[in-house]
């Protein structure tokens, strides 16, 4: 190489690297970014007529809202029957209007639990659990929300609210009886998660998962990638029972696979949590969490008001 060349491969070298380095300057690192969801349940807490899927879908969209998270109760799907060619028509028809409305279907919430001294009563929570698995398969749906279960030794919810979610154990068992139950439930489920693609995200929802400890014992001992924790920011309750008790939030945060945020507009309709949202919004940063944050608003104001006013919240505190 003569000199001539060498001076000008030097300086295009030079230039090359400068570029890069301006380039490398300028260009800010990616932050952890998180979408929005509704929840279903933020227009019905099972006290009224029950408020359509669809129209929440549509509300979400005029929202702008990314997501909607499913309560599967709120459906107009017979709870215990099996899927029939009328209720897949009706999941097809749900999805083409999410689809159309620009809003995804994100999550689906169930209700069953595990934590039963009859095999056969197990059994029959694990099929529904299945079912529950096909109907996110039908609606595109990457995840479904699933529970322990509880003792059943709270004569109704509300009694178990009254009690701030402690529960006597059921007579004649013990507690490790029913983590073995719960474990072995979910273990059955796997296989057809993994079939269908659907995560199942247990969250901290009373029973053996009323805390951080009990949960991650479930988790812990199942281990697999089908299974993750829903983080619920309102589900955990310490005394004096007037804020987030974030220490067990921060606990569960790194196994989240989804979250649904609390808000208590109007108060709430069992208990009234101050949450601070930027908290939460930088403990789930620190573990690099992407997903879905669901609002559920629980509070006791017009649904058409709280809502878009939570939202307002959750995009300040999350910066989206």
């Amino acid at each position: 190489m003569n000199r001539r060349n060498f001076l000008t491969t030097s300086a295009l070298a030079a230039t090359v690297l400068s570029a890069r380095s301006t380039l490398a300057a300028d260009t800010p690192v990616a932050k952890p970014r998180v979408k929005l969801a509704i929840a279903t349940y933020s227009y019905w807490h099972f006290r009224d007529t029950k408020v359509s899927i669809e129209s929440v879908i549509e509300k979400c969209s005029a929202l702008g809202v990314e997501g909607v998270d499913i309560l599967h109760r709120q459906m107009e799907l017979p709870e215990k029957e099996p899927l029939t060619a009328e209720h897949r028509s009706y999941l097809r028809r749900l999805k083409r209007l999410a689809f159309t409305h620009g809003v995804a279907p994100v999550c689906l919430s169930t209700h069953q639990g595990f934590v039963y001294p009859n095999p056969e009563t197990v059994t029959a929570n694990v099929e529904h659990t299945k079912k529950c698995i096909e109907i996110c398969y039908d609606l595109g749906i990457p995840a479904l929300r699933i529970n322990t279960g509880r003792w059943g030794t709270a004569k109704d919810f509300d009694d178990l609210m009254a009690k701030h979610g402690v529960e006597a154990i059921l007579p004649g068992h013990t507690e490790e009886e029913g983590f073995k139950w719960c474990i072995g439930g979910i273990v059955a489920c796997l296989a057809k998660a993994e079939e269908c693609g659907v995560m199942l995200a247990l969250e901290n929802h009373w029973g053996l998962a009323r805390t951080a400890e009990g949960l991650l014992r479930i988790v812990n001992a199942i281990k697999s990638p089908w299974l993750g924790v829903l983080m619920d920011t309102g589900n955990f309750l310490t005394e004096p029972y007037k804020t987030a008790d974030y220490e067990q939030l921060r606990q569960i945060a790194s196994k989240a696979v989804f979250v649904q945020a609390k808000t208590y507009p109007g108060g709430g309709e069992w208990y009234t949590l101050d949450i601070d949202y930027k908290r939460i919004a930088r403990m789930l940063a620190d573990v690099g969490y992407r997903g879905y944050v669901s609002l559920e608003m629980e509070g006791k104001q017009d649904a058409d008001v709280a809502v878009p006013k939570s939202v307002a919240m959750l995009r300040k505190a999350f910066q989206v």
